[in-house]
């Protein structure tokens, strides 16, 4: 068993008084940190354990997708920049989540904090307001602007906290924020 652990995270909170960019920063922050929360004091062996069958879902797993996440709304969509897959997606759509049995849960890690600083970094600028266009499968487009990117943010790393809070419990029964 490895002896390297996640490192503890001081937890931010929400602002209760702000004006909109600061509120939807403050919950996005909330949430980044509640998923590296989940995380800290766990083994690499810990993060990568199955959460329950049928499910494949790990704590590694859902630090990856969220790195791909950050990176695909934020900076491919929002700042439309080129940049290439983190993960092969030709092989398997859900590589992300499912390709760890040879992830170095610190380099994914490190990842999703690069991830991080590169897509405020890549919005700080932009007005809520900027729009940018999203290919449909169906061949269509949608327009969408930022402030739809930080919504669905916050709703993408809450509904994955959910998945963390019961890996976690599963893991070492730890429950709560």
């Amino acid at each position: 068993m490895t002896t390297w652990t996640a490192p503890d995270v001081d937890r931010r909170h929400e602002p209760y008084v702000a004006d909109e960019r600061a509120m939807l920063q403050g919950w996005l922050d909330l949430h980044r940190d509640t998923l590296r929360h989940k995380c800290a004091g766990l083994t690499a062996e810990q993060l990568r354990t199955r959460s329950v069958e049928p499910s494949g879902l790990t704590l590694l797993g859902l630090v990856r997708h969220m790195a791909d996440v950050e990176r695909w709304w934020f900076r491919v969509r929002a700042a439309g920049l080129e940049l290439p897959d983190m993960y092969d997606y030709d092989k398997d759509p859900d590589a992300d989540l499912n390709d760890i049995a040879d992830a170095d849960p610190a380099e994914a890690l490190a990842t999703l904090e690069a991830e991080i600083d590169a897509a405020d970094r890549a919005v700080a600028d932009l007005p809520l307001e900027h729009t940018f266009r999203r290919a449909r499968r169906d061949g269509g487009s949608d327009e969408m602007n930022l402030r739809w990117v930080y919504v669905h943010m916050i709703e993408e790393y809450a509904r994955h906290n959910g998945h963390a809070d019961l890996i976690r419990e599963r893991i070492d029964g730890v429950t709560g924020a």
